[in-house]
């Protein structure tokens, strides 16, 4: 079977055994795929190991896995640590917003679709969690994993009778966009009209981000979250964590 190497971050991991592990991977060139890390927490008598001594969620490395995409598990035979992000273990909230944007990766893309512009924002995501920039920077995370995979919301005009707004105040789920004050929608959430113009800002202008809290981020995460909920029609573990 054809051996392919790549570059990958881990978004889930199940311990399978005492020595072995299930991981579910985001690969830069093959999406994302499922593999078997036999034996990932053995060492040999010199204190080797293949990798590393086991891989931890949203770790950065280089792997080897088995190419077969007709299989359900592939068969990871390396891995070599790239970046374990110990700075970021050490904040509980940029914890929390990482593994929350693995989930969102994970559930929102299929498996071997490749996505190296996706690869590429949640790498530096995860990077720029451990800086004092985190909450804006998963802000945009949020708002660009959704325009990649096609789920944007629609935040220029009224999803129910189409009327452009210049300034929104309620969000529906349901709709995918915001509702104008002359339309009812049984799921509207009522938000300041300044956190929607922001994201339509952030939107346009990605570049040009102003330093938010999480007194402006929390509502929007919130909202985002009821949105991705409805449109999977699951709940999100991590959501609650992240958006309180």
């Amino acid at each position: 079977m054809p051996l392919v190497h790549d570059r990958c971050i881990c978004l889930r991991k199940t311990e399978y055994s005492e020595t072995s592990q299930i991981l579910t991977l985001l690969s830069r060139q093959h999406g994302m795929l499922r593999v078997i890390a036999k034996g990932a927490h053995r060492r040999t008598k010199v204190g080797a190991s293949r990798f590393d001594g086991g891989i931890d969620f949203l770790d950065l490395g280089d792997a080897v896995f088995t190419a077969d995409v007709t299989r359900d598990l592939a068969t990871l035979t390396e891995w070599h640590l790239v970046d374990g992000h110990l700075e970021l273990r050490g904040n509980l909230r940029a914890i929390y917003l990482g593994l929350y944007a693995a989930e969102l990766v994970s559930l929102l893309i299929e498996e071997h679709d490749a996505h190296p512009e996706l690869f590429d924002l949640l790498e530096n995501t995860v990077q720029q969690l451990a800086t004092d920039r985190l909450e804006e920077k998963f802000l945009v995370f949020q708002l660009d994993l959704l325009r990649l995979t096609g789920y944007s919301p629609r935040l220029d005009a009224c999803g129910i009778c189409g009327e452009e707004l210049d300034s929104a105040s309620a969000f529906s789920p349901a709709e995918g966009s915001v509702v104008c004050q002359a339309c009812s929608a049984p799921d509207r959430i009522n938000i300041d009209s300044r956190l929607i113009r922001l994201m339509r800002n952030i939107l346009r202008e990605p570049g040009r981000l102003p330093r938010l809290t999480r007194h402006q981020t929390d509502p929007i995460n919130r909202l985002l979250l009821q949105y991705v909920q409805h449109t999977l029609g699951r709940r999100l573990y991590m959501g609650e964590y992240v958006a309180g």
